[in-house]
């Protein structure tokens, strides 16, 4: 009996099942828009390499689809446009195209303050005196409730004050922070009581200094999200704990589109480091010749060391997506990229390290020309001529 094309489809993984089950139903008027937001503190590696064909990809799968690039840029003292630039550059490259779907979280500073006023007349937030020790200090344990800041109870007149002059620079850093008011008892302790806004006397890379108060990025994703009408927004699990602040944001502030959050496990490969940290550290030691380095994880060190985009792509497809935390061997990313050029590459002589060698009953002054195969995998890739001599190489 032949199979029918439903049993041939293989099955969908988590996360497709729950788009698929939200166009389905009508959910966001069918429209499935994603979103890749990087922040630009490093180089991608091949752990972003994941979330980016995933978010991409998953858009690409429907008729009208979109996946937004966006920058989630709201720690100046981190950021370059270097960044900016190798990242655009490496998702270019790995074939992803986001038209003029382009996006910066600075992009939204001004709504995002609003926001903020938003929540301080709602008293959802209020401006604290407590410096980073104290705050950590009343923010208890996992087993011990935190304490109420002593200036949670400031009226709402007192907070916008106060925030106004935050925000024309009136306080140094350190001083003062805005801060949601939620509740310091919650078992899940980033619900209690985060900071929203904090000083930051620096230029931005976008800004400039028109800003010397920043958002911080629980607040600032979420509703950047929604701003940008995402439908589905894939995050790491790490970012599972923080999904009720991200709800919580949203709700209070009271916007229109309320994106649903979907957390996948990060992708951890054997022998290799993926810490921003860490790769920095080995850049800026000397132990690299740069972020491009072939022995360096990145997109663009893989990139130099030979890896071709559709090798990346079919290693992120392979390996698929979990709701635990995994760790793949790097032999299978080397698989994918083996049967890549196996497919596509044509073959080519050459000799390392030459030695001469001459035929002494082969006749002088005459040579032939052999038929070798281009590739062998790809009958379209044709044949080439090899000359034979008196003379060889070995």
């Amino acid at each position: 009996m032949n199979d029918t094309p439903e049993e041939n489809t293989p099955p969908l993984d988590f996360i497709r099942q729950r788009v698929a089950d939200d166009v389905a139903a009508g959910k966001n008027d069918g429209r499935v828009v994603t979103r890749f937001p990087p922040e630009p503190n490093g180089y991608l590696h091949i752990g972003h390499a994941k979330a980016i064909c995933l978010n991409f990809g998953l858009a690409s799968e429907y008729e009208g689809g979109v996946c937004h690039m966006r920058f989630d840029d709201t720690n100046p003292t981190r950021e370059d446009v270097e960044y900016v630039d190798s990242i655009l550059d490496d998702v270019r490259w790995l074939g992803w195209d986001w038209g003029e779907k382009l996006f910066y979280a600075s992009d939204y500073f001004d709504q995002l303050y609003e926001y903020a006023l938003v929540l301080i007349r709602k008293g959802k937030a209020f401006v604290c005196d407590l410096d980073h020790k104290e705050m950590a200090a009343h923010r208890g344990t996992v087993q011990e409730p935190g304490r109420d800041s002593p200036h949670k109870s400031r009226s709402v007149e007192e907070n916008l004050d106060l925030f106004e002059h935050m925000r024309a620079g009136e306080f140094e850093e350190g001083t003062r922070t805005l801060r949601a008011n939620i509740d310091m008892a919650s078992d899940n302790m980033v619900m209690r009581d985060p900071v929203i806004y904090r000083i930051m006397k620096v230029d931005h890379h976008r800004t400039g200094d028109k800003w010397c108060i920043y958002p911080m990025y629980d607040f600032t994703h979420g509703l950047s999200d929604s701003i940008e009408k995402v439908t589905h927004s894939l995050c790491t699990l790490e970012f599972q704990v923080r999904r009720p602040l991200y709800d919580w944001f949203i709700d209070e502030v009271g916007v229109e589109c309320h994106p649903q959050q979907i957390e996948f496990a990060r992708m951890n490969l054997t022998y290799t480091v993926m810490s921003k940290r860490k790769l920095l550290e080995l850049v800026e030691g000397g132990q690299v010749e740069g972020w491009d380095d072939p022995r360096m994880p990145t997109i663009c060190g893989l990139r130099r060391r030979g890896y071709t985009p559709a090798s990346i792509r079919t290693f992120c497809e392979r390996i698929g997506m979990a709701r635990r935390d995994n760790t793949q061997e790097v032999a299978l990313l080397e698989h994918g990229l083996r049967d890549e050029l196996n497919r596509t590459a044509e073959r080519r002589m050459g000799v390392l390290r030459p030695l001469k060698v001459v035929i002494d009953n082969y006749p002088e002054g005459e040579s032939e020309e052999l038929v070798a195969i281009n590739n062998p995998e790809d009958e379209s890739a044709g044949t080439r001529k090899v000359p034979f001599s008196r003379e060889l190489w070995i």
